[in-house]
């Protein structure tokens, strides 16, 4: 089996590397110059420079967010689409909107291709370790064929149900996730507003029923300060205002959707998409002039 494998981002960069060097043969392709070059180290055929490869296309117009560039790429007379062998798998680990399941579903069918949605759980940390969970929907049939792809790269593999319910489980996990970092953020933005002890903050709330994943993974990382894009704020906002759309789409109120995507927004709009989705906390400090830090050298309670 040979892989083409398209977005050397900072999760595809890991996926790439563990595929590799578990034996797989990958080619991979990315649009910023030197991310494929430099999987080379690990055994992946890079395909910056090489003519017209078979398996991964060359997408002049797929410099855009998400999800564009993958449907582009299944419909252009170009694409990857055009070159692949009739029942071939387009494997998609994007985190899109579900209407771009149903679109990729149909533009594939029509090339004779099979789609399979997987999204992904974890941070480019855990894709670094092959650690990712992968949610997958689909076929039974079609997820024990990838099996052995995801083996690579994945500590967790869920069936989630029919293509398009993993999107939809993957865009509820993102917002609740992402719902919890902006809660936390103005809870301790708050905090160091009204002069409270920062080293106990993260402690007490966590002794309790405020304790949360995101907090474990980012509470202390942002009162030090350190905002590392292991997942972005650009990224943050853009699932966020997926899930509102569906929300709203599906009939239902979107109260807090709403508001989570608009607090994210608004930290987009002073700059600090790039930084990492904690970096939310930025818009409140803007708003009371008080940053919300530890003292340095000190250690949490939690």
């Amino acid at each position: 089996m040979t892989i083409g494998f398209i977005g050397l981002g900072g999760m595809g960069a890991g996926l790439v590397k563990n595929l590799a060097l578990k034996g797989r043969r990958v080619r991979c392709h990315d649009l910023s110059p030197g991310k494929a070059a430099r999987m080379a180290e690990f055994g992946a055929e890079p395909v910056e420079h090489a003519r017209r490869p078979p398996t991964v296309p060359r997408c002049s117009r797929c410099a855009s967010p998400p999800p564009r560039p993958s449907r582009t790429c299944c419909s252009r007379a170009d694409g990857v689409a055009a070159r692949l062998p009739a029942g071939a798998v387009v494997l998609d680990h994007t985190t899109v909107n579900p209407a771009h399941v149903e679109r990729m579903n149909a533009r594939c069918a029509a090339h004779g291709l099979r789609y399979a949605e997987a999204p992904m759980t974890r941070t480019p940390i855990h894709a670094e370790q092959g650690r990712v969970n992968v949610l997958f929907g689909g076929e039974a049939a079609l997820l024990e064929e990838l099996r052995p792809v995801f083996e690579c790269y994945a500590e967790n593999v869920f069936h989630v149900g029919p293509s398009g319910h993993a999107i939809r489980l993957k865009l509820i996990h993102n917002f609740i996730a992402f719902a919890n970092v902006a809660a936390f953020c103005e809870g301790f933005a708050l905090a160091a507003r009204e002069g409270l002890d920062m080293t106990k903050v993260i402690g007490i709330i966590s002794a309790a029923g405020g304790k949360s994943g995101m907090m474990d993974l980012y509470g202390e990382k942002t009162l030090r300060r350190d905002f590392a894009p292991y997942m972005s704020l650009a990224n943050a906002q853009k699932d966020v205002k997926y899930y509102a759309h569906w929300l709203e789409e599906a009939g239902l109120p979107g109260f807090m959707a709403e508001a989570v995507h608009q607090t994210y927004a608004l930290a987009a709009a002073f700059g600090h998409g790039e930084e990492g989705c904690t970096a939310v906390i930025k818009a409140y400090e803007r708003i009371s002039g008080v940053e919300a830090r530890l003292p340095e050298e000190t250690e949490t309670d939690g």
